[in-house]
């Protein structure tokens, strides 16, 4: 994996799919969709937002974190790509993290999510407001899920 994850072809795909499938249940850009498929990989990446997502696996892995999440959950490029997703909650989180899920599946969307995370070292924090949808490729095919916030706090 080159050390410039938006230059290759697979994330350039699945950004495609993430941003198409976001404005699709949203109605909104998550991003300025205006230059080529990299140049909006390289805008996701750098988005101060926080954006991850995950493939449809029966134990879904992360594929996908930008800069902001990564820096977050405190993960490099390859160890967030071997991380089943739901190690971003802690076990008790997990039945509430479940339904937000599955809610998102049902309606395509779920928004104004809140709700504690933990980081690969173990610190705690609560996000607010975030964002799940369902990620479809240019086919129609559900692919995987994906989330966006920009509110967090660490919890003490």
């Amino acid at each position: 994996m080159s050390r410039l994850p938006w230059k290759d072809g697979q994330v350039v795909e699945w950004t495609q799919w993430m941003l198409d499938s976001h404005c699709h249940w949203t109605g909104r850009e998550l991003i300025d969709r205006s230059g080529g498929p990299e140049t909006q990989a390289r805008r996701l990446f750098e988005f101060p937002r926080i954006v991850v997502s995950h493939g449809k696996e029966e134990d879904p892995i992360l594929n996908y974190a930008n800069q902001a999440a990564l820096s977050l959950w405190d993960f490099s490029w390859e160890r967030m790509k071997t991380m089943p997703s739901r190690f971003t909650a802690e076990p008790v989180e997990q039945a509430e993290r479940d339904r937000m899920l599955s809610l998102a599946r049902e309606r395509g969307y779920f928004d104004r999510y809140r709700g504690v995370r933990i980081t690969s070292s173990g610190r705690r924090f609560i996000v607010d407001d975030a964002c799940i949808w369902t990620i479809r490729d240019c086919n129609g095919q559900t692919v995987g899920q994906a989330a966006t916030f920009e509110k967090w706090k660490w919890m003490s």
